[in-house]
């Protein structure tokens, strides 16, 4: 009995980039903000580039209190979506490569979301990662924290509680 050949790392690795950058190019206000994603195996960390458009109070200056929270709550449903679609490609249920933003599937939707601000935002690039903390078939908890130089000092953290779409929606 022989087993079927392996493909390439190089394409595998194509094919989880290409589906994550479906999963982004979806939002249109992540579109807005440039936000990009840093894949390390099943590990994503969100960049939110710093824009002078971000900018909430120019005295200080500091990031806007609105986009620091809409950051956070995109990572939590990048990871959560991500997740989702990393299942279904390693079981071979899904092809990455056919993911649009037409045909992707829908984004889970937010029951509640608390953000801590515990400085101001610098005017500089930003980054967060996304841990769930409980995924069910139609829950899920996830707690996201944020910071730009040092990774050991936030500059905002979350939770959220998530109403996740049935499987095949």
């Amino acid at each position: 009995m022989s087993r079927p050949a392996r493909e390439p790392v190089q394409v595998v690795k194509q094919r989880r980039d290409a589906a994550l950058n479906a999963l982004v190019q979806a939002v249109p206000y992540m579109r807005f903000l440039d936000i990009h994603v840093d894949r390390r195996g099943d590990e994503l960390t969100v960049i939110l580039p710093f824009d002078d458009k971000l900018i909430g109070n120019p005295l200080l200056p500091a990031l806007h209190g609105g986009v620091t929270a809409a950051f956070l709550e995109m990572t939590a449903h990048l990871e959560l979506s991500w997740s989702t679609l990393w299942e279904r490609m390693e079981a071979g249920e899904l092809d990455p490569l056919s993911l649009t933003p037409d045909t992707m599937p829908r984004m889970p939707k937010t029951i509640d979301f608390t953000v801590d601000y515990l400085r101001s935002g610098l005017p500089r690039d930003a980054y967060a990662r996304a841990r769930v903390n409980r995924s069910g078939r139609r829950y899920a908890s996830v707690h996201v924290e944020a910071w730009q130089d040092n990774r050991a000092r936030l500059f905002a953290q979350a939770t959220g509680h998530f109403l996740m779409p049935y499987p095949h929606d």
